[in-house]
C-alpha cells in the first residue's frame, strides 16, 4: 500500500460526506505495498481504509469488491466494502476510482512461527472453500499473459545470468498444464504484511486487489513462498509442514495437485520476481512509494527449482 495520488483535504471531506459514517477527523497515508494509494480514514463513527486505484479500471473493480463482501458474509476476517448513500461500493475521488472498506484490527507478524503458519494454512483453505460459491469470474491479473508481457519488458534490464534464468523458467512454465487442477477465487498476494494478528488469532486478511480465478494450488504456493521462506530462499521445514498440513486438513490436496506442486512454487516465485523487477526498472512517481528487492524472489526461484517439500497425502508422507 503506497500513496501515488494525494487528494486535498477539501476533496476528502466532501467524499466522506457521501457516506453515512459521520464527519472526517483524519486521513493518513499508508506506506507499504506498490499498487494503489491507501489511507487510514477516521470519522466520528469509525475507522476505515480508503483506496484509490491507480491501475485497475472501473470495469475490473466489481469483481474484487463483491468477492470481499462475499467472503465477509461467510465469516472470514476480510475488509467489508462500505456502500455510500447511493448504495454503491465504488466511487470517484481525485479522478480515480475509490472505495472505502472496514478497517480490521491487528498488526502484521513479520517473523512467523509454525503456530502462525498453521492458522494461515487453515484460513487460506477456508477462503478457498468459501470462494467456490462466488459466482463472478475474472482471470488472475498476474497470470500467464501478464507474465509473458512483463518478462519481455524487464528482460533488457536484467544481468546476463538473470536473463538466462528467466528464459529457462518461461520455457518450463509454458510446458505446465494447469487444466486438471482445482480452481476458484484466489487471494493472489497472501504475504505476511497482508495478514493482521490480534495476539495468536487472525484479525484480518487484506489487499485483495490481485485476486482472480486460478488454480487454488497457485495461491498456496504464493503463501508458502513468503510465510515459510528461510534465509537464502529455501523453505523452513517446520513452518512449511505446519501450513500445508493445516490447509490439507480443511481442503485435501488432489493427486494432480501433488504432482504440480514443484511447478506451482516456481510459478509463484517467478510472478513476484517479475513484478518487483518491473517496479524497480520502471518506477512510478508517488508521495510514499515502496520498491521491493526483486533479487529475493529470483533466489527463491532458484531454490524451488532444486528442492521442495512434498504436499501432505503424497506417498512420501504416508
Amino acid at each position: 500500500m503506497s500513496v501515488f495520488t494525494l487528494p486535498t483535504e477539501e476533496a476528502l471531506t466532501r467524499w466522506v460526506g457521501g457516506y453515512a459514517i459521520g464527519h472526517l477527523l483524519e486521513a493518513r497515508g499508508i506506506a507499504g505495498g506498490v499498487q494503489n494509494s491507501n489511507f487510514f480514514v477516521t470519522t466520528t463513527l469509525g475507522r476505515y481504509v480508503l483506496t484509490l486505484f491507480e491501475e485497475l479500471s472501473r470495469a475490473e473493480l466489481p469483481y474484487y469488491l463483491h468477492l470481499m463482501a462475499h467472503l465477509a458474509r461467510h465469516g472470514l476476517p476480510v475488509p467489508a466494502p462500505i456502500a455510500n448513500r447511493d448504495n454503491e461500493y465504488l466511487g470517484t475521488l481525485a479522478d480515480k476510482p475509490a472505495v472505502l472498506v472496514s478497517r480490521l484490527p491487528g498488526a502484521s507478524v513479520l517473523a512467523p512461527s509454525p503456530a502462525h503458519c498453521t492458522r494461515v494454512g487453515a484460513m487460506l483453505a477456508g477462503l478457498h472453500l468459501a470462494g467456490l460459491a462466488y459466482g463472478r469470474r475474472q482471470p488472475n491479473p498476474r497470470g500467464p499473459q501478464w507474465r509473458t508481457k512483463t518478462a519481455a519488458r524487464v528482460r533488457p534490464d536484467l544481468p546476463e545470468n538473470d536473463a538466462a534464468l528467466l528464459d529457462a523458467e518461461l520455457r518450463f512454465q509454458e510446458s505446465v498444464d494447469l487444466a486438471c487442477l482445482p480452481a476458484g477465487a484466489i487471494h493472489g498476494d497472501l504475504f505476511r504484511d497482508n495478514v493482521l494478528w490480534v495476539d495468536e488469532c487472525i484479525g484480518g486478511v487484506i489487499d485483495f486487489y490481485f485476486a482472480g480465478y486460478d488454480a487454488l494450488l497457485y495461491d498456496v504456493a504464493v503463501t508458502v513462498n513468503d510465510w515459510c521462506a528461510a534465509p537464502g530462499g529455501g523453505l523452513d521445514e517446520e513452518r512449511t509442514r505446519a501450513l500445508l498440513i493445516a490447509y490439507h486438513a480443511a481442503r485435501p490436496f488432489t493427486p494432480d495437485e501433488r504432482a504440480a506442486w514443484p511447478a506451482m512454487l516456481r510459478a509463484a516465485a517467478l510472478r513476484f520476481w517479475l513484478s518487483r523487477a518491473a517496479d524497480l526498472y520502471s518506477p512510478r512517481a508517488g508521495e510514499m512509494v515502496l520498491v521491493k528487492d526483486p533479487g529475493e524472489f529470483r533466489d527463491i526461484l532458484r531454490q524451488r527449482a532444486q528442492y521442495v517439500f512434498s504436499l501432505p497425502g503424497s506417498d512420501s508422507e504416508q
